[in-house]
């Protein structure tokens, strides 16, 4: 969670400079001349319920995908049965000022003996492999808040490309487009993982969809006593992928996706799980995913990214701070974030 602390700031930061001349001067970008070198680095999209890190690497693209209802364990109670029986005696010793006894009471008979809670896991990595692009130059990536967009933008051998991304904030799924400005150019194999030790079953549908499945991790406070048994992981989640080219050609294998030679690429991304509420995981995570996925999928691009950005500029605008700017709003995030001790 640390890490969220660097991006937050800059999120305000940025927000707090020409926030009133946005649509003018468009000011509300957090920009880089080099793809992520690690996490910190990589850019955040969301919707309050499905998001993800943008990486920007032209030749190995990371998406990792994350949904707020993913977590380790599954419904179970945590509370201390001595707890109840305890409670007036806690309190009488505090009447008596007897504070060590009452704590260590509170500690015995308090604490949970089987959960300190669970911690929440990412759904995983969507890579994407791209051929011949090792030589990019004129490198360009952006977060522009304004329009809550991922932009990624390269050059290879006079070709142009580009990659938009955007958390769909009406149609419940990610939205990437790759784009060039030359025919047939864009080619890539698609796949997915999860860290360990997660077990997951990977494979494809109808030769343009990738599926991840799998389950939130067991999960065992190390602080807990050795014969405390682990809460089983019963988050079940489903992320899937789907790939409609526009020209070239699309082939599945038992764990990928590859395209060959297309002028344009669509990427719909969706992620559910089985979570109803604290109490209840028996909601169908494969059904909620593929319907987000086919009602999304149905959409063109142009009709997906109005919706989207009609539903976020509709409380973005709301509220605008004007409180100046410098000269370094000129430079790339990380070199600001690298400057701001000393500017």
């Amino acid at each position: 969670m640390k890490a969220n602390y660097r991006v937050i700031l800059f999120l305000i930061l940025f927000t707090g400079l020409e926030c009133s001349y946005a649509q003018q001067a468009n000011t509300l970008k957090l920009w880089y001349t080099a793809p992520a070198a690690d996490w910190n680095e990589a850019l955040p999209i969301g919707n309050g319920r499905l998001a993800a890190m943008v990486f920007g690497n032209p030749i190995t693209e990371n998406i990792q995908l994350n949904e707020s209802t993913l977590w380790a364990g599954g419904p179970h109670r945590n509370d201390n049965p001595r707890a109840k029986e305890s409670l007036s005696n806690i309190r009488q010793l505090i009447f008596e000022e007897d504070y060590d006894q009452a704590h260590g009471i509170a500690n015995r008979d308090f604490i949970s003996k089987t959960s300190h809670g669970m911690p929440y896991e990412t759904v995983g990595n969507l890579r994407l492999n791209f051929k011949d692009q090792e030589n990019y130059t004129n490198y360009y990536r952006e977060l522009d808040i304004e329009n809550a967009m991922n932009t990624t933008m390269y050059s290879v051998n006079g070709v142009e490309f580009k990659r938009e991304v955007f958390t769909s904030f009406t149609d419940e799924v990610i939205v990437m487009r790759l784009t060039a400005n030359k025919e047939a150019q864009i080619s890539f194999t698609a796949t997915m993982d999860r860290p360990e030790p997660a077990k997951v079953r990977l494979f494809t549908e109808n030769s343009d969809v990738l599926v991840m499945t799998g389950f939130g991790s067991d999960n065992k406070n190390k602080r807990l006593p050795e014969e405390a048994e682990p809460v089983e992981g019963e988050v079940e989640f489903d992320a899937r992928i789907k790939i409609v080219p526009e020209g070239g050609e699309i082939v599945s294998t038992a764990s990928e996706l590859k395209v060959t030679n297309a002028n344009s690429v669509m990427l719909y991304i969706s992620v559910a799980t089985n979570f109803v509420d604290y109490n209840d995981v028996s909601a169908d995570a494969h059904m909620k995913a593929a319907d987000y996925l086919a009602k999304a999928s149905s959409k063109r691009y142009d009709q997906l990214l109005s919706r989207h950005s009609n539903f976020y500029q509709k409380y973005f605008n709301r509220v605008s701070l004007h409180l100046g700017s410098t000269d370094a709003a000129k430079n790339p995030t990380d070199v600001r974030i690298k400057e701001f001790s000393t500017g």
